[in-house]
């Protein structure tokens, strides 16, 4: 049984605390992890195609609205560009929204799994936080994700591989598991990432789990160049 909820909205669960309403000390990179489930939306709702190549380019399908805000502002990128770009520079443009992760917390909001608040920064400073209201959407996706894991099914709804992929090569995963436990599981984790595990294996899901995790592994590698090169200067 999945959450209902969007791959993205399901990232930020696991980057949030859940009576803090804060990120996890783990989650550094939330953004990019939201920005290749957002990308991820558009190629299993068939909005978007990616070739399958080194350059991995995006061409647009359909810019029918999913009434999603930030899904649709994704698409409306995307269909106004005016040449084609890379996975990865997509993914990139995504993670720089403005409010990225206030946006995803707010429609959370909307559907009751997390509430609204404030708090005081040295009792000076208030700042936005979102914790849980609804813990059972989060307890579903957590259970997904060990079962999908540390059991050796030969089948795994696509959306939950995707999760659990990209939840990995961001970080995230270690928000909910234990990272000693994880390691004895990669072999499982890359069966995962690669599609072969995927129940009723649907090409284009495969082929959105490939082409999001290749693009975010570019842009954290990236991201993680620049950190470097800026402290070294």
């Amino acid at each position: 049984m999945t959450t209902g909820l969007g791959l993205h909205q399901e990232m930020m669960l696991l980057a949030l605390r859940d009576e803090e309403g804060t990120l996890e000390r783990s989650a550094g990179w939330y953004r990019t992890a939201v920005a290749g489930a957002m990308f991820a939306e558009l190629l299993l709702r068939e909005r978007i195609t990616v070739e399958d190549d080194k350059k991995q380019l995006v061409d647009l399908v359909s810019d029918e609205p999913l009434h999603d805000e930030l899904l649709d502002e994704c698409l409306g990128l995307i269909a106004s560009a005016g040449r084609r770009r890379r996975a990865q520079q997509w993914i990139w443009k995504f993670g720089n929204l403005k409010r990225l992760r206030h946006r995803v917390a707010e429609s959370l909001c909307a559907a009751g799994v997390l509430r609204r608040d404030e708090d005081k920064v040295l009792l000076v400073f208030t700042r936005q936080i979102c914790p849980t209201l609804d813990a059972e959407p989060e307890r579903q996706l957590v259970e997904r994700l060990r079962a999908a894991i540390f059991e050796d099914s030969d089948e795994v709804d696509s959306r939950t591989a995707l999760v659990a992929s990209l939840a990995h090569t961001t970080g995230l995963i270690n928000t909910a598991f234990d990272k000693k436990e994880l390691e004895k599981r990669k072999g499982r984790i890359a069966d995962l990432a690669s599609g072969e595990l995927v129940a009723e294996a649907a090409a284009e899901a495969v082929r959105a789990a490939q082409a999001a995790q290749v693009a975010v592994i570019a842009a954290v590698a990236a991201s993680t160049a620049a950190s470097s090169a800026a402290a070294a200067g």
